[in-house]
């Protein structure tokens, strides 16, 4: 039976062998901070327990699940790896102690780990990678070839930021849409750096609906902590839409009510250009 302080260790392990297709002692070194010499004890004493797990690759120099892997610390859900590369980190110990809180669970959407292990070592090795793609515009599998950088999070769904070659401009995938196993191909020519709405800045300019009372708008600047009425966010453009959807902020008209959105974009001429449809 494994010893509780390990079961951590033993889930960053399975996570990462799962999702990324490979793990060593680099990753449970940079994770947790720890020196070589513990980490090769934490990947030894999982292999120890669960010797049909994994099994060690010369050739890339990591551990890689085998064809029989049954998980025993992760829940093999996407979104586990997506939140922990977003920051978040699983409990790997019971509580006895009742919560005051909740979390409404929002229904997952299906991607594969042969997409992620494509997706991720095309990010990791700066490469260009073809991969099948199901677009609304078609409602059919097509094959893209995407120079990715980055993933993202948007409120409830997550994507792929990369360069898209079909349509040649900086592009977002929502990763549930992707099918098959990915193909890296050879080096990237399109990177991080030259993405406008990646590594440029705007502002949004949001305040109260302006058909809100006096003491009705004061108590919207309080929610928010605004200062002389408005909210000025720093955001890349191309995450713009997606935080103010998540805010509510409508741009093409007002709701019925002011209370049905409570907030309103004041600059919108000066980010047209990043707001969808536009």
């Amino acid at each position: 039976m494994e010893d509780k302080a390990e079961s951590k260790y033993f889930w960053l392990i399975e996570l990462l062998a799962y999702w990324q297709g490979k793990v060593n002692s680099k990753d449970l070194i940079d994770a947790f901070f720890i020196s070589a010499t513990q980490a090769k004890k934490y990947l030894s004493a999982y292999n120890s327990l669960y010797p049909s797990q994994l099994i060690y690759n010369r050739s890339v120099k990591a551990h890689q699940t085998q064809t029989e892997f049954n998980a025993q610390f992760i829940s093999t859900d996407v979104a586990e790896y997506l939140d922990w590369l977003n920051g978040y980190r699983a409990k790997t110990s019971s509580s006895n102690q009742s919560s005051i809180s909740t979390e409404l669970k929002i229904p997952s959407r299906r991607v594969s780990p042969q997409v992620m292990r494509g997706l991720i070592g095309a990010i990791k090795q700066r490469r260009r990678v073809d991969v099948e793609y199901l677009s609304l515009n078609t409602s059919s599998f097509e094959d893209r070839v995407i120079q990715p950088h980055s993933l993202v999070k948007t409120g409830l769904r997550w994507h792929l930021r990369g360069y898209c070659e079909y349509r040649s401009e900086f592009r977002d995938f929502v990763l549930s849409r992707f099918r098959g196993t990915p193909l890296l191909m050879d080096q990237a020519t399109f990177f991080e750096k030259d993405d406008p709405g990646w590594n440029t800045e705007i502002f949004l300019r949001i305040q109260p609906d302006p058909r809100f009372s006096k003491a009705q708008s004061a108590v919207i600047e309080q929610d928010y902590q605004m200062k002389n009425g408005e909210l000025l966010i720093k955001i890349k453009p191309a995450l713009a839409q997606y935080l103010i959807q998540e805010m509510r902020v409508r741009t093409e008209f007002l709701a019925k009510t002011p209370q049905q959105q409570q907030l309103v974009l004041v600059n919108e001429s000066d980010v047209k250009e990043w707001l969808f449809g536009n």
